[in-house]
């Protein structure tokens, strides 16, 4: 959610930040503390300094991955993964500092190994319990928001079927207003239509409610106006609902150029300590796996060169980010090394495919060498799956939005993939049903996601009736 202040749309704060930070803190101390007793060692200078270090590194990545924003949404399993994450990144800190100083022979290994586990369970636990405080008193109607909708549009009635469907995040609609007459609004919200928008105003001008929300057409931008000179005089929480198709595209954000505010709509999500992230967890996730898949690697590499002529690596032009060209590696599956301005799609039981190429192809390990271009920065583990460069000029011209899935690194795979549109795209509804899915992964994106999807990728190679 957003607010203005002095001037500028500012992202708000939970107002619980503090109080987690504060608990954090106690939570890795305390494990320590426990883990030393259990031990029986004493708490010397060297562990005050691992604590130190622990708490530094901790308080940055829980920044970076947004742990400390409003968990409104009843997101737990995210809050979690992104907990239990925040705290293995500070724990690599620890170890590297215990590394180059090598002060590691004279501390209990046991000590910090139970350290490391009680405090991850312990992060948990104790967000779990205020996840359960908070749900318990919402229930008796604590900690609890009155909503008012006006304006029964399709962002409106997006806003209520939300609230509704999730009363766990303490939001309760008390009203709707809109000037259509009943019969001409969806009967669903029938029971919580209060009046005409007038009466909205009127209602939230005495105070009946902590946030009201907007969703009239920005059309209508002298009503919109009106309503927001009116509730200017009131302390009720007024938030815009937008109705810009634009901004159910991407990530649409707030920019701004001196005092001058702008939307930033067709813009890359991943900037600052977003990109930074996405470039450790592809940093950290292709180093382990080509470590993992090494012996493999030279395996299919001697197959594919003693099976059939040709190179073992296939290079093929494809679009990257912003749609520079990339050279995208893959095992050769195929009699033919297609890299022109025309290439021809691979179909099921097409010629120009390998006996082993088929296998390699049905479950994807053609793909492995793409994680030398993950770790060279050209590619992401997660991410839009990269088409050729001349099927990224035909579709362009016929799939709307099409080349907004370039605002981000191209995937080894990504969330279109597992969900049933992978392989050959012989018609437009097949490659906008993949856009969309794209689209959906940029504008959702979180290392959560990227868990799922390589998840759901390992679980889904060998069975996909897609993939030739």
């Amino acid at each position: 959610m957003m607010v203005l202040q002095n001037g500028l749309i500012k992202n708000n704060i939970n107002k619980y930040a503090t109080f987690y930070r504060l608990t954090d803190l106690i939570v890795i101390k305390l494990a320590l503390v426990i883990a030393l007793s259990i031990f029986q060692v004493l708490y010397t200078q060297d562990f005050f300094v691992l604590f130190l270090i622990s708490i530094i590194g901790f308080s940055i990545t829980a920044e970076m991955l947004a742990l400390y924003r409003s968990w409104r949404d009843g997101a737990f399993k995210e809050i979690v993964f992104n907990t239990l994450l925040s705290w293995a990144l500070s724990f690599v800190l620890i170890a590297l500092y215990l590394f180059w100083t090598q002060i590691s022979i004279e501390l209990s290994r046991g000590v910090i190994s139970v350290w490391f586990v009680l405090t991850a369970a312990m992060l948990v636990i104790w967000r779990g319990c205020f996840s359960l405080f908070l749900r318990y008193i919402r229930r008796k109607g604590m900690n609890t928001r009155n909503v008012a909708i006006i304006g029964l549009t399709n962002e409106g009635e997006s806003l209520a079927r939300e609230i509704l469907a999730n009363p766990q995040t303490g939001y309760r609609i008390k009203a709707i207003y809109d000037d259509r007459t009943s019969t001409r609004l969806p009967e669903t919200y029938h029971g919580l239509l209060k009046g005409k928008v007038d009466e909205g105003v009127d209602a939230a001008r005495l105070n009946e409610f902590d946030v009201v929300y907007i969703a009239l057409p920005l059309s209508a931008e002298k009503r919109i106006t009106g309503i927001l000179q009116l509730l200017g005089n009131t302390t009720v929480n007024v938030q815009l609902v937008p109705n810009l198709y634009m901004f159910s595209i991407m990530s649409a954000s707030m920019a701004h150029v001196r005092n001058i505010q702008t939307i930033s709509v067709f813009c890359n999500p991943m900037r600052g300590s977003y990109a930074l992230t996405k470039r450790i967890e592809d940093i950290i996730l292709s180093s382990v796996i080509l470590l993992l898949i090494a012996v493999p690697l030279l395996v299919i590499a001697l197959a594919v060169k003693f099976t059939s002529k040709g190179p073992v690596i296939f290079k093929q032009r494809r679009y990257g980010l912003n749609g520079k060209d990339i050279k995208v590696y893959k095992f050769r599956s195929m009699t033919v090394t297609e890299n022109s301005d025309v290439v021809t799609q691979a179909t099921k039981n097409d010629v120009r495919i390998t006996k082993l190429g088929a296998f390699l192809r049905r479950t994807s390990l053609d793909e492995l060498p793409q994680f030398i271009n993950v770790l060279q920065g050209k590619m992401s583990v997660v991410g839009p799956r990269p088409h050729a460069a001349a099927h990224n000029e035909e579709y362009r011209k016929a799939v709307s939005y099409y080349m907004l899935r370039h605002k981000i690194r191209p995937g080894i795979t990504g969330w279109a993939q597992i969900n049933g549109w992978r392989g050959e795209t012989d018609t437009i509804e097949k490659m906008e049903m993949r856009i969309k899915y794209d689209l959906d992964y940029i504008r959702r994106w979180s290392l959560w996601m990227d868990a799922k999807i390589v998840f759901f990728t390992i679980f889904r190679s060998f069975t996909d009736k897609n993939a030739y």
